[in-house]
């Protein structure tokens, strides 16, 4: 259930730190590991010794002498485990480089965009990446018109119908998704209505990527939604629910099934609204590690209207325990970058909440590294094995005993080279410290006939267009400004319809690089003087803590000048931290518009 305006997020990725890739020749490294606890991915093993060369796995042994030139490593006290695997993400902008950061080494992706998860997978087969995750990817998934998955400003196909299941299925196949994703989710759950498929269109779709040899993974909201997949054929479920118990033999007809289940307990519990991993943040021994964007989404949680009811983490815990007592896989998925959550340091928490559900510690190990490597047919991982490839995991004390133990991260290996996370931390502190720094004043006047601003990147123009909408916008600075200042900015577009969220306008980013978060807590909130056509308009506020889905307020610009403030409070409870952008835009209702816009400053 990604909470991302895709298009826009992809832009994080300008503010990336990215690893510098490692110039020592991958054939030529080898590495012992020794003397740790081993846990191969399904049981634990006891201490070995792990030789790596060419970034495989070549031998495990209680005793291996190490060649002449070999990186010894000494084990002793730590555990080795195989390089984690996050079951349910979306990979965008720099999500990959993060796992890797929290020693998650692949990612099963549940929606991204194709362009991007194409660059990807061909970085993958030209050779070893070492510098970030490995992305296993639906691409696009499927979903029915209006439905979960089109609401996040990227245009996508969607499915009427089951007639058109086969062809559907095939062109996601020919964009080159790994498995096939499908949402049956009527929002009801979450307190609102959305379009889905029928069941008719679920079993045809399931059946679909079934002829060609794919995977069917099926992401519901409800109890009742989720025993529906596993009746329609589902090869697993990508989540559990929040709304309600599960019949007694649910776990029964799982197992009967022979799926397996991603229960992303993280996220739920943000459903909920409580930050499902917001209480690693305060690990100083994670948090030099984790992005600007990473430290706003596992502070928030879903929003949860006052009286509401119906949203409880123990449906979910409970569905677990009678999945584990069936024998159903259980996979280790976090949802990242949802509300409660972000990239690589979330599945640290999943586990924790997996055995709090049930799991036993070595179970839960499983769940995130030997069990999704066989749920996905990724027989080159996931175990600590010979002839393997060697992503791992090192981290001091016994995870078999204590599961915190996972977040202790003594070393990672991406292909058999050993990552520099001091390196990568030491790189993010500076911006971490630059974005935290409260701003306020002034933003711009337009005097001086730019754009330019008085911090950030300035303004740009946004519009509905790279979500596959018709809306234009330009923007000008023009004559005339209030209280008879020499200039303003001038904004004039036309909404074109059918979209819900059609818009155009205009976007100040606030931060040092485009879409980077900026501390705006030092002021109150936006004031700015406007005049236009007698329209209503849309003050949009983009913010780490809301995963890149805006709140907007509304204001009206008649013919004459005139001043609006609007408090951070306003907008939902945000105080002004993490903000990423602010826009003024036209629209949902179509049609021309005249904006001008003057003064605008942070108070």
């Amino acid at each position: 259930m990604p909470s991302k305006d895709l298009d826009l997020m992809r832009q994080l990725a300008l503010a990336a730190i990215v690893l510098a890739s490692t110039a020592t020749s991958l054939a030529a490294q080898t590495t012992l590991i020794r003397g740790a606890r081993v846990f191969d991915g399904v049981s634990v093993i006891g201490k070995r010794d792990v030789m790596i060369v060419g970034g495989k796995i070549s031998a495990i042994a209680l005793t291996l002498s190490a060649p002449s030139g070999a990186n010894v490593v000494d084990g002793t006290g730590k555990t080795l485990l195989p390089g984690l695997i996050d079951s349910h993400t979306h990979a965008f902008g720099d999500a990959l480089v993060q796992a890797l950061m929290f020693g998650v080494t692949t990612e099963i992706d549940m929606f991204t965009e194709v362009g991007e998860a194409k660059r990807m997978r061909d970085q993958q087969q030209a050779g070893p990446v070492l510098d970030r995750a490995d992305l296993v990817s639906a691409g696009t998934l499927v979903t029915a018109p209006k439905g979960h998955g089109t609401e996040y400003g990227m245009a996508i196909p969607t499915i009427s119908s089951p007639d058109s299941a086969q062809v559907f299925v095939d062109a996601r196949i020919a964009e080159g998704s790994d498995f096939i994703k499908i949402v049956y989710d009527d929002g009801a759950a979450y307190g609102t209505k959305i379009p889905t498929i029928t069941p008719a269109t679920l079993r045809a779709v399931i059946a679909a990527a079934h002829v060609r040899g794919k995977l069917a993974v099926v992401h519901v909201g409800q109890a009742a939604f989720a025993r529906e997949a596993i009746e329609a054929g589902a090869d697993g479920l990508v989540h559990l629910f929040t709304d309600r118990a599960a019949a007694a033999d649910f776990g029964t007809l799982a197992a009967s099934r022979k799926a397996f289940v991603i229960p992303t307990l993280t996220v739920l519990t943000s459903i909920t609204g409580k930050p499902g991993a917001g209480d690693l943040f305060a690990d100083s021994v994670l948090t030099p590690f984790l992005s600007l964007a990473g430290r706003g989404t596992i502070r928030s949680a879903f929003p949860f209207p006052q009286g509401a009811t119906g949203r409880s983490l123990e449906p979910g815990r409970g569905a677990v325990k009678q999945l584990l007592a069936a024998g159903v896989p259980i996979l280790a998925g976090t949802d990242a970058p949802n509300p409660g959550t972000a990239h690589g340091i979330a599945i640290h928490k999943e586990l924790e909440l997996l055995v709090n559900a049930g799991l036993t510690n070595t179970q839960a190990l499983a769940a995130a590294t030997g069990n999704p490597a066989k749920a996905f047919r990724l027989a080159d991982r996931g175990r600590i094995a010979a002839g393997l490839r060697a992503d791992l995991l090192l981290v001091d004390g016994d995870p078999t005993t204590n599961i915190k133990a996972t977040r202790a991260i003594a070393g990672i290996w991406r292909n058999g080279i050993r990552v520099d996370r001091d390196a990568y931390a030491r790189r993010l502190a500076p911006i971490i410290a630059a974005e935290g720094t409260p701003i306020s004043g002034p933003i711009s006047s337009f005097d001086d006939g730019t754009t330019k601003s008085a911090f950030g990147t300035g303004w740009s123009v946004t519009t509905d267009a790279m979500a596959g909408g018709k809306s234009t916008t330009t923007m000008k600075v023009a004559d005339g400004g209030a209280n008879g200042s020499a200039k303003s900015l001038a904004i004039n577009g036309d909404i074109v319809g059918p979209l819900p969220f059609a818009w155009g306008g205009v976007m100040f980013m606030p931060g040092s690089q485009p879409m980077g978060a900026a501390n705006l807590s030092a002021a109150n909130g936006i004031e700015f003087w406007a005049r236009g056509d007698g329209k209503t308009y849309r003050l949009m506020l983009f913010a780490q803590s809301r995963g890149m889905t805006p709140v907007t307020r509304d204001f009206v610009a008649g013919s004459e000048w005139k001043h609006v403030s609007i408090p951070f409070s306003a907008f939902d409870g945000l105080d002004g931290k993490g903000v990423l952008g602010i826009a003024f835009t036209g629209g949902p209702t179509p049609g021309s518009f005249t904006l001008q816009i003057d003064e605008v400053v942070l108070r």
